[in-house]
Parts: structure tokens; C-alpha cells; sequence
């Protein structure tokens, strides 16, 4: 069978970085798994990008701008892309009572009348650095503060991800909504939290909140043949238990990556995040997983927030 190749793109946090690597191996040359007639070229990108990449594309799918087979996404934006591209199984980020927090400077959007700390009311109407307006995170934050598909609740800031809590820190923003692993090392820089939004979604729903997707262009069988999808679900499943199960390997990848993440010099911070974050929901979403991301985008489609899901499909 002939070789195909496959681009693969991943957010730049932890989580993602661990999950693909035994695709490439720690040489980036030498597959740590059995990847079948398939060949990875593994490419990192802010999610927020990539969201934009994929809603940007052609419906016919020519041309591909990025080429990329196989890409994360925020949840909040597979209704828009849903005709095009499939959800795997695996690789997913869910918030299982923990998720995105909204943080601020002491008493910078004001106090609970009954309790200290931030008020979650106060939001509304603040400036709110977010880390892209077609992520899950803030597709959440918008459904707790009330907004619609008419009425903004907030008016959102959108910057990277890495620069937000500094910007709040500074005074930039009234308040930031962090992703990956800012939350965990916010308190450092003087924030504290407002709200936690896998905490209240938990309150909402007993159903995780459904956080990123990876996703597989449903086209691959027309170029390479029926089957092409499901085979490539396969080893991409085979990649993130390896992963899960090679620990010590996993943390190796990550410090030979790290670039200027100084907190993953941190051993029990990346234990932390990763255990939540690579879950039993990653290695297979199963049902339950699937019935999370129905409710999340139910709920968005019913505030105007993104388009209809419809049902939702995973390999």
C-alpha cells in the first residue's frame, strides 16, 4: 500500500503535545506505535488559529489553505465545519467539574454583597481578555453571563492565550478568561479566581463540559480510498494510550519541547494538568462524551451562539 501522509495539527499546550508524540517518536523520525500505511507531520498551532483555519475553508474543500488531515478544534467551532470533517473518538479535553476560570485582580470587578471575592454579576459589561471567540471557553463564559446571538454580555479583548494573565495583571483588562495551563498558575502573578467554568457547569448538567476536539477530514476515503477515516481513528487512539501509558517517555517529549515554558520544569504542575486533561474521556469519549458535546452546542444553537450541531459523529 502506498505511503500517506498525514498533517496533523495540535494546540501548543501539554496535553496535545503528549498525545501525538508517539506518532513521530521522540526523534520525530522513529513511530513509537504501529501507524499503519500512514506517514505524520506534526505541526503546533494556538487553537484559536486553527479554529479560524478550518471555518475559513471552502465548503468543497479546494483549496485547503493549511492541508492539515486531522486538526484540533474548540468544540464551540465543530458546527461550523461539521459538513467537512468527522470527530475522532479519542484526543479530546473535557472539564470534568474543573475547566476554564475567569480571573481578576483583587477587587477589580467589585464584591459579593454576602461573600469576598469577585463577583461573577460584575462581569457583565467588563472587558474580558479571551483567548479566541470561537472556543469552547468562551462560547461557556457567554452562556453563564446570559449572552444571545444578538447581545454581547461583555466585550471580549481577544489576545493569545500566554498573554493574558499578564495583561490582567497589568490593569489591561478587567478580567481574563484563562485556557490550558495559566490555570493552574495564575495565583503567581496576584489574580484571583472569579469563576470556575467547569464548576458551574457542573451545577448546569451532570455531563462534563466538552473543551477541544480533534477532528479528520471526512475526505481522506475519497483520496486514499474507503476506510482511510476509521484506520486513521485507530492509530490515533493507539497513540494516545501509549502515551498514557509510557509516562516518563511523555514528560521526556515535553521538556525536549518546552521552548520557554518555564512551568513545565514543574514535574507535579504537568502531573496535575495532564491528569486533567488526559482522561479516561480522552482515550474514548464513548457515549457519554458525545452526549456532552450535544448538550454544550444544544445550548449555544438555542442562544444564537453557534449554528445547529445536529447529530454528532465520531470515528
Amino acid at each position: 500500500m502506498d505511503e500517506i501522509p498525514i498533517r496533523l495539527a495540535h494546540s501548543p499546550d501539554s496535553d496535545d503535545l503528549v498525545m501525538w508524540w508517539p506518532l513521530v517518536g521522540l526523534d520525530g523520525t522513529t513511530p513509537e506505535i504501529d501507524i499503519g500505511p500512514f506517514r505524520f507531520d506534526l505541526v503546533a498551532r494556538d487553537v484559536e488559529e486553527l479554529n479560524r483555519q478550518v471555518m475559513a475553508e471552502q465548503s468543497d474543500g479546494l483549496p485547503r489553505a493549511h492541508g492539515y488531515d486531522v486538526t484540533a478544534i474548540s468544540c464551540a467551532a465543530y458546527p461550523a465545519v461539521k459538513d467537512r470533517y468527522v470527530i475522532t473518538r479519542c484526543g479530546g479535553s473535557f472539564g470534568e467539574g474543573y475547566g476554564p476560570r475567569v480571573v481578576a485582580r483583587p477587587h477589580a470587578v467589585g464584591e459579593d454583597a454576602c461573600r469576598a471575592g469577585p463577583s461573577v454579576e460584575r462581569l457583565r459589561g467588563t472587558r474580558i481578555a479571551v483567548p479566541g471567540v470561537n472556543t469552547s471557553a468562551f462560547l461557556a463564559l457567554s452562556l453563564l453571563l446570559g449572552a444571545t446571538g444578538g447581545e454581547s454580555a461583555f466585550e471580549p479583548v481577544e489576545m493569545l492565550f500566554s498573554e493574558i494573565p499578564g495583561a490582567v495583571a497589568r490593569g489591561e483588562v478587567d478580567a481574563g478568561l484563562l485556557i490550558h495551563e495559566a490555570q493552574l498558575t495564575f495565583v503567581a502573578l496576584g489574580l484571583e479566581e472569579v469563576v470556575n467554568l467547569g464548576q458551574w457547569w457542573a451545577t448546569q448538567t451532570d455531563l462534563p463540559l466538552p473543551l477541544g476536539l480533534n477532528v479528520v477530514r471526512r475526505d481522506l476515503d475519497e483520496r486514499f480510498g474507503p476506510g482511510t477515516v476509521a484506520e486513521l481513528g485507530e492509530v490515533l487512539s493507539r497513540s494516545v494510550r501509549f502515551a498514557v501509558d509510557h509516562p516518563a517517555k511523555s514528560r521526556e517529549h515535553l521538556q525536549r519541547h518546552k521552548g520557554g515554558r518555564t512551568e513545565w520544569d514543574d514535574p507535579q504542575l504537568v502531573d496535575r494538568y495532564l491528569a486533567m486533561y488526559v482522561s479516561a474521556l480522552t482515550l474514548d469519549m464513548g457515549d457519554r462524551g458525545v452526549r456532552a458535546i450535544e448538550h454544550l452546542l444544544g445550548r449555544g444553537y438555542e442562544a444564537g451562539l453557534c449554528s445547529r450541531p445536529g447529530r454528532i459523529e465520531v470515528v
